[in-house]
This record gives structure tokens, sequence and C-alpha cells, in this order.
């Protein structure tokens, strides 16, 4: 049985920092790292604050806004959300703290919407909700296959829109994200003008293979590190890391700190994380703050240990989650 996050770090085995005292200080002293997203030029933190599913978890709204301000206090300075996640609530909450904290937030959101009228409904939406006039960058939110890119491309698809938008500056960058399929991700990024890319990276590589393994390729070679991402770093792309823990899919298989450690050490700008509690925000930040990579052969290890345990089932569950 899956445990909680939660349950994940109260049992002990994979506790980012060991003693509180020792948490304390890290996570209130010393620089959050940056890193340059790409093509975009700007600086950012290798800690994305992740507004899907795990901010929704704060049932009550003050302790939202609350854990937001907190990360952006120690240092977070890029914000994730989506009209997706809860229907435009997340949206709502992060902009009651950007009315007064936008300046110097690196601030993303996603449309799910493929073709343009309706994308423009939701983002005109979006901003309402954000309280900005303009984003940094917003994501085409979940490529799924082939057909589904169609749409995306489409003359009256939401793609050309997006590209009209950053030309008049409602958009610094346009970005598509992905945690199912990695050869349609790869496609996707290689024959249009993306500035930015999210997709899962882990250590189990989850959800990065199509379940059968089709194309007669092996699980380890049909995942995102492998297909889509060095043509992101081929074409200059900010890339931003999700899934780090797999949605919980990595619970209790290896230290937390190590599967971040894994996803921050590939050639990415960020990991996006959902942090449902305080103590989860100063335990991430504290283990960004005191980053180093992870040695290739450690990665290599870890890798091949989680996949061939954890792939195929992790593969199964991504191939048609829905975050929030």
């Amino acid at each position: 049985m899956i445990r909680s996050r939660r349950d994940f770090l109260r049992s002990g085995a994979v506790t980012a920092v060991t003693a509180k005292s020792v948490l304390s200080a890290s996570t209130n002293s010393g620089a959050m790292p940056k890193r340059v997203l790409g093509r975009t030029g700007a600086e950012v933190s290798i800690l994305a604050f992740g507004c899907g599913s795990r901010f929704l978890q704060y049932k009550d709204e003050d302790k939202a806004l609350e854990a937001l301000n907190r990360a952006l206090d120690l240092g977070i300075t890029y914000v994730d959300t989506a009209y997706g996640y809860g229907d435009g609530l997340s949206e709502e909450r992060v902009g009651k703290v950007m009315q007064t904290r936008r300046k110097g937030i690196w601030l993303t959101t996603k449309v799910q919407k493929r073709n343009g009228d309706e994308a423009m409904r939701i983002i005109e939406g979006s901003l309402k909700r954000l309280r900005t006039d303009h984003l940094d960058l917003i994501h085409i939110h979940s490529l799924s296959n082939a057909d589904d890119l169609a749409q995306i491309e489409a003359k009256d698809g939401v793609l050309n829109r997006l590209y009209k938008l950053r030309d008049q500056k409602v958009t610094r960058a346009v970005g598509i994200t992905s945690h199912t399929d990695p050869s349609v991700l790869r496609t996707a990024l290689e024959r249009n003008d993306f500035d930015c890319t999210q997709m899962a990276l882990n250590a189990a590589r989850a959800g990065m293979a199509k379940p059968d393994g089709g194309f007669g390729m092996t699980l380890l070679e049909q995942s995102f590190e492998t297909l889509a991402l060095p043509v992101a770093r081929q074409k200059n792309m900010g890339v931003i890391a999700m899934k780090v823990f797999a949605q919980e899919g990595l619970s209790g298989k290896a230290p937390a700190e190590k599967l971040i450690r894994y996803s921050l050490s590939l050639p990415v700008t960020a990991a996006v994380i959902g942090m449902p509690t305080l103590d989860f925000i100063e335990r991430n930040i504290a283990v960004a703050k005191s980053f180093e990579p992870l040695p290739a052969r450690e990665m290599r290890e870890l890798s091949r240990d989680l996949s061939a345990q954890h792939k195929a089932r992790l593969d199964r569950y991504f191939s048609d989650h829905i975050d929030a």
C-alpha cells in the first residue's frame, strides 16, 4: 500500500534533514540556488512551488496563502499553477499572493483547451484570477498522444494563439507539459517553437513509456530522459522536472532527498514539487539550498534499481493520470 507523503516523511526513513535544529538553520540561512531558464534568460530558483493537487489539500485558504508566502520568503521564485487545478481555485489563491508579491516571481500557468478561441477565454480568466496583466510562461497542459498534438498544432489551435500572446508580450514564454508519452513530446519539441517544457523526470522514470513498452524498445530506452530531454537541451529550452516523487508512487522506495537530487542532477532548470504542509516546504527547501549533484554512478544505480521494480506499474498509472 502506498503511503501518503506525510506518512512518508514521518516514518523517518526518508527525512531530508535528520535534526530539527539543523533543518531550521539550513532552511533559513543561505541563498536559494538559481539556474537560467533556457532561452528565456531568466534566473529562477531550482525548486518551484507546485500549486496543483497538493496545494489544494490546504482546505483552509489562509493556510494555503501562508504556505505560498512561506515558500517565497525562503527563496522560491518560481510558482507553477493552472486553471485545471480546481477549476481556477489554485489560480485564485496564487493571485491573492501575487497582488503584493508579483515582482521577482516567475509566474507560470497552463491551459488545457486545444481550440484557440476556447483557450483564449481560459487565459483571460487566468489573468484576472492571478491579478496580473502578464504571465512569464503559459504551458499547453498535459500533451497525451499524436491526435492531441494534431489538435494543438491545428491552424485554429491553441499553439498559434500562444505564439500571438508571446508576440504581444502577454506572456514572456510558451511551453508544453507531458507525463504520458515521451516520443510524442519529442516530436512536439522538434517541430515547434517552444521556449520551455515540463516533463516527468524521476529516478524510476515514472510515466515515461507506453504501458506496453512498444516499438521494441526497453523500458529504460523509452523515457522522457532519453527521448525528449535531449531535444529540449539542443534547442536551449528551459526544462522543468515534475513528478519527482511519482505522485507518491516512490514513497518509501528511496530517500526523498535522493529523489530530489536525482531530478535536479539532470540538465534541467528546476523541479516543481507540490508541498502540502509547511514541514514539507521547509524540508524541500533545505534540500535545495544544500544541493549537490549526485555522482553519475549513483544516479545510474538508483535509476536502475527503481526502474526495474516500479517503472511498468508507474507507466500504467501515468498513462491516464490527470493532476488535480
